[in-house]
């Protein structure tokens, strides 16, 4: 008798269950990284930088053929030329100047309007704060990232002597990685600090 109730509980478990989707149907919700698969390489999203400047954009390479986010629950897909994660079916992708590694799309949202991806079989990733030539910075911007209708811009840094003593500043400060900031009055304010020194990419980190 308890086999046979136990047997009449997994079947009625298994039926209310049966439409869901589950890891072993193949169908899963799928946490995708920022990617772009472009003449057979995968991109990656630059997290820590943007286009320093419009005229680091070179040729049309190609365009986005098809969007996984949201469109791809199967795990075992294998990535094709034109797919990307975030990015619309017809978005144009474009080359970066004699960085070969380098591809961008134009994104409205993004400091300076493109995204700028690298190609992981070329270069490991290089824009951690660590690897920013702190000697070659000639401007720094910051920019206050509450505002719903974006990214505003508050204050740019261009003067030698100030832009020295802004980096010393980080210099000297001590990081925090259990810092928790005080929400009783409402969400913190956040900023986003921009690094130009030399070549397409400026550094960028949130702060």
């Amino acid at each position: 008798m308890k086999k046979r109730r136990m047997f009449l509980a997994v079947f009625i478990l298994l039926l209310l269950t049966g439409c869901r989707s589950t890891p072993f149907d193949g169908h899963t919700v799928i946490d995708w990284v920022d990617f772009i698969q472009l003449d057979g390489k995968e991109y990656n999203g630059i997290h820590s930088g943007v286009l320093a400047d419009q005229q680091y954009i070179g040729e049309k390479m190609g365009t986005v053929g098809f969007r996984v986010a949201g469109n791809v629950t199967n795990p075992s897909y294998k990535l094709r030329n034109g797919d990307a994660a975030i990015h619309e079916k017809g978005t144009e992708i474009f080359s970066i100047k004699d960085h070969p590694h380098l591809i961008a799309v134009k994104d409205t949202n993004t400091i300076n309007g493109y995204k700028v991806y690298f190609s992981r079989e070329d270069t490991e990733y290089l824009w951690h704060f660590k690897d920013m030539p702190i000697d070659k910075v000639k401007r720094i911007e910051i920019y206050e990232t509450n505002p719903p209708e974006g990214d505003q811009l508050i204050s740019e840094l261009t003067e030698n002597e100030e832009v020295k003593s802004f980096l010393q500043l980080l210099i000297n400060s001590e990081e925090k990685p259990d810092f928790w900031p005080n929400t009783e009055r409402g969400d913190p304010l956040t900023y986003t600090m921009v690094f130009y020194t030399e070549g397409p990419l400026a550094y960028k980190y949130d702060m």
